[in-house]
């Protein structure tokens, strides 16, 4: 690519006079510089760095920056995420990538059900780590869950079908029974608001052929129960009364909430999160500092079930792991 090229690419300026009038490839990584490459970065060691390894050319937002060597190309930017963007959209045009945003929760079933994931990158969240996978790859779809960093690649991009909705036969908070593609598959270890984000993938699958295996459901990483003792040790449901609920988002901890609400009157919740975070529904939640906080709470609470949002079961005791109802 001539570094014209780039100028009218990343609508930056050339603030020298180069010798050099092409570059090779492209990276925001200084290790992965080879002589004849454009570097893309606001951070001075890592410039030195790629100009030891032969760059011809930087491109930087900084105006703290000075340059160094005036005999290869230095483009400033407004903003050098966005020229890397720029240049990653001028790559793809002849690729004829599919884009899909999805949820945190739709890519979670993703990942759980589908058995061949040949031809589809998911990508991290990280602009560095997104620019260089799919400057790299060769996948016909990329997926990914930042709305911000998809939208800079692709203004319309995809999203699943939310208007996707699954036939449950019968439920409860922990176990569901649903129908899809006219089979039924029995008392699933999924909760039942969770069943209509996994038609959406089931449909998506369906929709690009894609192979998946729905014996694999179970509890996703935003929504996981377990049944507990008053010591906090793990047992079987049918001889607790207490379930601990372990989420990573508020919206789950809502809807759990109001499930119960709706079909068992009896069931006493409470709510465990970080100091000052408001839950919908919730005046008073249980407030802890530190985990050992949360675990007195959770031995000296009167509840049936305890949401615990920003923690993980691992602030419960660890036992053997045929006491254990999980995996």
């Amino acid at each position: 690519m001539t570094i014209e090229d780039l100028l009218n690419l990343t609508v930056g300026t050339l603030v020298t006079e180069p010798t050099v009038s092409a570059i090779n490839s492209v990276t925001v990584y200084p290790s992965k510089i080879d002589e004849g490459d454009l570097f893309i970065s606001n951070d001075k060691d890592e410039i030195a760095t790629a100009l030891e390894n032969g760059a011809y050319g930087i491109i930087y937002s900084d105006a703290e920056i000075k340059t160094t060597d005036d005999e290869i190309a230095w483009i400033q930017v407004k903003d050098i995420q966005n020229a890397a963007f720029r240049l990653i959209r001028y790559v793809l045009i002849s690729r004829e990538a599919n884009f899909y945003l999805l949820t945190e929760h739709e890519l979670s079933f993703m990942k759980m059900i589908v058995t061949q994931k040949s031809n589809v990158d998911i990508l991290p969240n990280d602009w560095r780590k997104m620019f260089e996978k799919i400057l790299n790859s060769e996948a016909k779809m990329f997926i990914g869950t930042d709305e911000i960093l998809m939208k800079m690649i692709k203004p319309d991009v995809s999203l699943l079908n939310k208007e996707a909705s699954c036939e449950i036969i019968t439920d409860t908070l922990f176990k569901t029974t649903f129908k899809i593609n006219d089979y039924i598959y029995q008392e699933k270890d999924i909760t039942p608001f969770h069943v209509d984000i996994l038609q959406r993938v089931v449909e998506f699958c369906d929709l690009h052929h894609f192979p998946y295996d729905l014996d694999r459901v179970k509890y996703t990483k935003h929504f996981v129960p377990v049944f507990i003792d008053g010591f906090l040790n793990a047992i079987s449901p049918s001889k607790s009364d207490r379930v601990a609920i372990f989420t990573d988002n508020l919206q789950d901890v809502y809807k759990a909430r109001e499930y119960v609400r709706y079909n068992g009157a009896w069931v006493k919740t409470i709510v465990l999160t970080p100091p000052k975070t408001k839950v919908d529904g919730v005046d008073r939640p249980n407030w802890y500092l530190d985990m050992d906080e949360a675990r007195n709470i959770l031995k000296n609470a009167y509840y049936n079930y305890a949401f615990v949002y920003a923690l993980d079961r691992a602030i419960l005791p660890k036992i053997k792991e045929e006491y254990s109802l999980f995996d």
